[in-house]
């Protein structure tokens, strides 16, 4: 018969998501007599909102990263392992080693899983033959490398996948962001770029959307809409594409490039996608306010694999956490759950460097800026604050378990067309 061991609160994933509730957890009255389990297989730690500016040459990779057991909070168990299977209904899971762990309550957040193979012939160039990808820390230093050898009259691609998947901006900052290093080159006019995306838009919030096909514009990016990169010949450096909408549905088109960026399509793990605690698209089924599951309500879910409709970011889960230990809590006191998430996401695209727009909103797409500055516009400030204020804001202020941080303004509003 396996091994059992129980702990009080059990905590699958020490990404930012795990290891935010866990702080924060151990700061509430009361937190530390609580019994909290983090199982986590890996022992680095990335922060990963940098890997876009790694791999446009602005960041180093090793800034990036920390060991997972120095961000671990004191009393805290780690696991080190991954979990192979959820029993909501015995209030257990199953780890590779083949150890049963019992809980009382649940949170699940173990993130997303690069599907680098629902690409065909992805996963044997990648890192080779121009072909990278800034989804992993293992390809990203390759990016740079990739386009600092772009010549003139090159041809680079840039793709992103069917959502959702991790920082729905980044697959078109890096494309922003190779522009710009080609125009202080002088060599964009007569470079060739590409953008070409699954969706029909260049952003998902139109408010945003709006500003960045004049960005696009700018760098003359031929945007290519409802193209979903179905297969990657590297040898002969071809990209096929099938087109997913309009009157072309179904066809496919092959581009030759020079270096081709590629966005994996993205799925949560398989333990959990085929887990009683999934809904039909594989993600945890919670409720979008209280984040607490819908059937199991002694389970909750944040970050990533989280069955949320808000875009996946740090952002998202640094606003989900305080959510998840409220409620978390006032389930283990007996008291009422708070509807307290509003569907809140920051996405800092960067539109060249020094240049950013930061992207801010909530569910419905509404626009919510926490600064009182025209949120459209493309500014260095927001750029300082992407390169150097979020980052200590993550490792220093989130990742230790401190809630308070400004709020976003939900009363915005729009400026009117015209």
């Amino acid at each position: 018969m396996a091994n059992t061991k129980h702990h009080q609160i059990v905590i699958v994933g020490g990404g930012a998501a795990g290891i935010t509730v866990a702080a924060s957890l151990r700061r509430k009255k009361g937190g530390k007599k609580l019994d909290i389990a983090i199982i986590e297989p890996s022992s680095n730690h990335y922060y990963q909102p940098a890997f876009t500016l790694v791999g446009a040459g602005a960041y180093s990779l090793e800034k990036t990263r920390r060991s997972e057991e120095s961000l671990i909070p004191p009393n805290i168990e780690w696991i080190q392992d991954s979990v192979t299977s959820f029993s909501p209904q015995n209030n257990q899971v199953k780890l590779a080693s083949g150890q049963l762990i019992d809980y009382d309550y649940l949170v699940v957040c173990p993130g997303l899983e690069l599907n680098w193979d629902k690409v065909e012939g992805l996963k044997e160039t990648l890192g080779r033959n121009g072909v990278c990808s800034n989804y992993s820390p293992e390809y990203a230093p390759y990016t740079w490398e990739c386009i600092q050898g772009l010549n003139q009259g090159a041809t680079a691609i840039f793709t992103q996948p069917p959502m959702p998947f991790k920082c729905p901006g980044a697959p078109q900052k890096i494309a922003y962001l190779a522009a710009d290093h080609l125009r202080k080159k002088k060599t964009l006019t007569e470079s060739t770029l590409y953008f070409c995306t699954h969706a029909p838009v260049m952003f998902g919030v139109p408010f945003f959307s709006k500003e960045l096909d004049k960005v696009v514009a700018r760098y003359g990016i031929h945007a290519k809409f409802q193209h979903n990169l179905i297969a990657v010949d590297g040898k002969n450096k071809q990209a096929t594409f099938e087109i997913v909408g309009g009157d072309n549905t179904g066809e496919k088109i092959t581009l030759d490039f020079d270096i081709l960026h590629v966005t994996p399509p993205q799925s949560p793990p398989e333990a959990v996608k085929s887990s009683p605690l999934a809904n039909e698209a594989g993600y945890i089924d919670v409720h979008k306010n209280s984040m607490q599951h819908t059937q199991y309500k002694n389970v909750f879910s944040l970050g990533d694999s989280a069955g949320t409709p808000n875009s996946k970011t740090a952002a998202a889960v640094r606003k989900q956490a305080p959510v998840v230990v409220k409620n978390l809590l006032h389930l283990i006191q007996g008291g009422n759950l708070e509807e307290g998430y509003d569907g809140y996401a920051s996405c800092p695209l960067t539109t060249g460097y020094g240049k950013l727009i930061m992207a801010e909103f909530i569910y419905g797409g509404k626009v919510t800026p926490t600064l009182p500055l025209e949120p459209s516009k493309e500014r260095l400030l927001n750029w300082w604050i992407k390169v150097t204020g979020l980052p200590i804001l993550y490792w220093d202020y989130m990742l230790k378990g401190y809630e308070w941080f400004f709020a976003h303004n939900t009363n915005y509003e729009e400026p009117k067309e015209g």
